[in-house]
């Protein structure tokens, strides 16, 4: 049988710990690793607004023999989502760079001498993989005022946000799953409407649930009143009213987060208001979001001591003019 849907994060999975400790071999993460790889996917705001920005990164970047797109793809969408991106440097024979490999964010771990790095393996039975090498490692991290070690992702003030807007659509497909919720209240109080066509009317309701089964009924009652029959709403509507409102709240907390516009994620404005002209959300988001990214992950050729990372703005985004006022003859 299928379960209820359930969150991608149990209840303060990804805040248990907030602090790091040593274990003998390496230093703990401040925050759970495996709850920000689920948090990911916990929004649609917030999956969008990251796999925007890492877009944006892959088609400006210039590949290298070192770095090919799909690995740099890879460790952008790490640091993106852990605040954390590794990269192994594997060299040949000579001893010279062969090649920078991606090396999972969710399971590398900082060692306790300075340029050691660990993998732990995802299944607890197998053994630790230690790198060969001090200094093979480079590591790119979003700087966290409490600690050195390990970097924090910069959207970590809207977990929560991201969260409940989970919960409220969770808690909305349990509502029309389990099928156990009192709609409205049908309030008949003629005189003329006997046990018998009580029962005939509950057996027509039945009937019109179910895929393909919306029928109107006819109910005749000789001799009416005027609100002999009425239908009263339990909760359909102040359920709906509070579900729309917490899925908007929790959605401009995750945009302002990121600081993605909302018309570069397709989100439609209420009351056609409009959210401004989308090139020029896109010309500013790329020089207030983009080019700052760019920069940081030059850092990688201060430790390669090569260019390795170079980027170009794409002709879509250079080309782009600035709105003009219309002018009305």
């Amino acid at each position: 049988a299928v379960g209820a849907p359930e969150s991608v994060l149990d209840r303060s999975m990804i805040f248990d710990m907030f602090q790091v400790y040593r274990n003998g071999r390496w230093f703990e993460p401040p925050i759970s690793q495996v709850g920000l790889g689920r948090a990911y996917r916990m929004a649609p705001y917030h999956q969008s607004s990251l796999l925007l920005k890492r877009n944006q990164l892959v088609q400006s970047f210039i590949p290298h023999p070192l770095l090919p797109r799909r690995e740099f793809r890879k460790w952008v969408l790490d640091y993106l989502i852990y605040g954390n991106a590794y990269l192994q440097q594997i060299d040949n024979v000579f001893g010279d760079p062969m090649a920078l490999v991606h090396s999972p964010a969710a399971w590398t771990r900082v060692g306790l001498v300075p340029g050691e790095y660990w993998f732990i393996e995802p299944a607890q039975f197998l053994p630790q993989l230690q790198f060969e090498m001090v200094g093979e490692v480079f590591h790119l991290k979003e700087p966290d005022p409490l600690q050195e070690i390990y970097g924090m992702p910069e959207y970590l003030s809207t977990i929560q946000s991201g969260l409940l807007n989970e919960n409220a659509t969770l808690f909305r497909r349990r509502y029309y799953l389990n099928g156990m919720h009192a709609g409205f209240i049908l309030y008949i109080s003629e005189e003329g409407f006997n046990e018998t066509d009580r029962m005939k009317l509950a057996d027509q309701m039945r009937q019109a649930k179910g895929p393909g089964n919306f029928k109107n009924l006819l109910l005749h009652v000789p001799k009416g009143k005027k609100d002999g029959v009425q239908i009263l709403p339990i909760s359909e509507i102040a359920a709906k009213d509070e579900f729309m409102h917490i899925k908007e709240v929790t959605r401009d907390d995750m945009l302002s987060a990121h600081r993605v516009p909302p018309q570069l994620l397709g989100i439609v404005p209420k009351n056609g208001t409009g959210f401004g002209n989308v090139i020029d959300a896109a010309r500013a988001f790329y020089h207030m979001e983009i080019v700052p990214l760019q920069a940081m992950m030059t850092e990688l050729n201060e430790w390669a001591g090569i260019e390795v990372v170079r980027f170009v703005e794409p002709k879509d985004i250079a080309l782009l003019e600035p709105a003009q006022p219309s002018v009305k003859g």
